[in-house]
């Protein structure tokens, strides 16, 4: 007998932590006859099926979530015609909401575990073991077909999570993957969007054992553990616990990433957070509107003048990545509401701000609303909001090019310190990256987007554009005023020198693009530079051993007429009398931003 557990995961740095628990789960006994495969959405179907085929099954039970539902179906679709024995089994969010879909259009299925699965996994793989394969039907948490009908055996009581097994005992399945970890199920919420709002109750994991598995991620240095808990700070007490667990217990390596709302952290929980080191922990903050008529339709508790408030203290502070959500397609919300929280979210300054769209998934209350708010969406996976009531496709199609730009100008953490000053020449966030959508548009970057350098050269291009249209208002002879023609080519220059700054923060670029400074008459000063840090190391005490060619290879030195690197640049642009030296250190990189150290060289050589 072999049960072959399958998932097809969205990337291959993700894992399946369910089919993990499944397993772990079911019993030494059982456990043997138990196989684990992941694959990737890139995997081609053909591929997967012949590795299913090749592994020869008896049982196989498949995962399964909007991003990989079309995927399986095509498999169960296909596998009875290479392996005729083996019993289909469907289980996770996408099967457990239309089970009875399902099972009516797929014959060959045996049948769908719905809900929570491990303790009817563990009944079920016990009887297909002893052989009882066709005594089953007892088992709550199953749907399963009887003739023409489909038939639900009962709700599956809630496991004791405290009580499920460790995942990671071996780490090896994980290598270079991100690793999940669950200390609640769960949510106090009753967001009508999110399946977790079905799960009317919250459950805690002991803490005691909470302890004791993330002393075993810190002590294997695991790169990065992705609490899966829907809000980790629901309970202040099982929160605070955790964090001061990992502040203590800093290995200065691992990451750990947390779902929490920001507006219910109170003064001894940003205390602890504001302590931690840099990169220790990254939050992701529901923000999904700022529309307070849309906050109460859609059922969500929040108290924006706090969450500002608490988002201010924890991006002031610097050493934790914040992620904020904006949802776009949700009832009472239009176009010029969701500008409204676009702009007001933006404003919180955010190190990244993920642009997402309505799902209306299958078992939330947002589906049984759907008529009511003029829902259309699409009926495949992952069924995405194409219009509302308030919200036309074409304002959509709008916002999807929006968060093209916000994806490749913002969130990519790129363009720092560029996009605050060309921010200051629109009258809001939103309107630029608007106008910056219909400038690639209009150039054909939509359809084939530039290369990763070649995005400076086409966002200075846009600002060039700008800067010559504000002119070109200002004064109707521009183009002929030659105060005008001096202020375009100072504009040109000082964003040219604001992308290199961005540019060489990032990497140390070996091809310099077009609008960087000429570097010719400073070639010999940077040489005597180096040649004097090899024998001082005042700058680069870490680079001890290496030699001036080694040390110029690896930091990079850049000529600056204006200190782009100053915050408040845009409110007094001065072009300085004597050039600025930047050194570039990538060998230390911050852990939030992943910029590199920078040093402005007051003392530089002969300059």
């Amino acid at each position: 007998m072999k049960i072959l557990l399958a998932a097809v995961n969205a990337k291959f740095i993700h894992s399946n932590p369910a089919l993990y628990s499944l397993s772990a789960y079911a019993g030494e006994v059982v456990r043997p006859y138990i196989e684990i495969a992941e694959y990737t959405i890139n995997n081609k179907t053909e591929e997967i099926l012949a590795d299913i085929y090749c592994r020869k099954p008896d049982v196989i039970a498949f995962s399964c979530y909007i991003w990989n539902i079309d995927i399986i179906k095509q498999l169960i679709n296909e596998l009875p015609k290479v392996l005729n024995d083996a019993d289909i089994w469907l289980g996770g969010p996408e099967a457990s909401n239309d089970a009875d879909t399902l099972l009516k259009n797929y014959q060959m299925l045996k049948g769908v575990m719905i809900g929570e699965g491990e303790e009817t996994f563990r009944q079920l793989a016990q009887r297909y073991c002893n052989g009882e394969k066709r005594e089953i039907y007892d088992i709550d948490g199953i749907a399963y077909r009887d003739g023409e009908e489909v038939v639900f055996t009962g709700p599956r009581l809630p496991v004791d999570i405290s009580k499920l097994p460790f995942l990671y005992d071996d780490m090896e399945s994980f290598g270079n993957r991100i690793i999940y970890y669950e200390s609640s199920r769960g949510c106090p919420y009753r967001c009508s969007y999110c399946l977790s709002s079905i799960d009317k109750t919250v459950r805690f994991r002991d803490i005691s054992v909470v302890k004791r598995e993330l002393k075993f991620f810190l002590d294997k240095k695991v790169k990065q553990v992705k609490f899966v808990d829907r809000t980790f700070n629901c309970n202040k007490e099982h929160a605070l616990e955790i964090w001061k667990f990992l502040l203590k217990n800093d290995n200065g390596v691992t990451n750990f990433h947390f779902e929490i709302a920001a507006d219910i952290l109170d003064d001894d929980e940003i205390e602890v957070l504001s302590s931690m080191r840099a990169g220790l922990i990254q939050l992701e903050i529901g923000v999904q509107t700022t529309n307070p008529d849309t906050l109460r339709e859609i059922r969500r508790i929040s108290d924006m003048y706090r969450l500002k408030k608490n988002v201010g203290k924890l991006v002031k502070n610097r050493n934790i990545h914040i992620h904020l959500d904006l949802i776009a397609g949700l009832p009472f919300e239009d176009y010029e509401s969701f500008v409204r929280s676009f702009n007001e979210v933006y404003a919180m300054q955010p190190n990244e701000l993920q642009l997402g769209f309505l799902k209306v998934l299958k078992g939330s209350y947002m589906y049984e609303k759907a008529k009511d708010y003029g829902l259309n969406y699409t009926d495949m996976p992952p069924y995405e909001v194409l219009s509302t009531k308030w919200l036309t496709y074409d304002k959509l199609i709008g916002l999807k090019m929006v968060e093209d730009m916000l994806e490749i100008y913002y969130n990519s953490s790129q363009f720092v310190y560029t996009l605050p000053v060309l921010q200051s020449a629109f009258d809001s966030a939103f309107e630029m990256y608007e106008q910056l959508a219909r400038f690639y548009r209009d150039n054909g970057y939509m359809l084939m987007t530039p290369s990763r350098i070649y995005r400076y050269q086409a966002l200075l291009d846009f600002a060039m554009r700008k800067a010559r249209e504000d002119r070109s208002i200002t004064n109707s002879e521009a183009l002929k005023d030659e105060g005008s023609g001096r202020e375009i080519s100072e504009s040109k220059e000082l964003y040219s020198q604001l992308l290199t700054f961005d540019l060489y923060l990032r990497e140390n670029a070996k091809s310099r693009p077009e609008f960087v400074k000429d570097l010719t008459i400073y070639k010999r000063h940077i040489h005597d530079f180096y040649e004097k840090e090899e024998r001082d190391r005042i700058y680069l005490p870490s680079y001890r051993g290496y030699d001036v060619k080694q040390i110029s290879r690896m930091t990079h030195m850049e000529v600056f007429d204006y200190p782009v690197w100053e915050e408040d640049l845009c409110q007094r642009v001065k072009r300085s009398d004597k050039p600025y030296m930047v050194l570039f250190d990538y060998s230390e990189r911050s852990p939030v931003t992943h910029a590199a150290r920078f040093v402005v060289i007051d003392d530089f050589i002969g300059i």
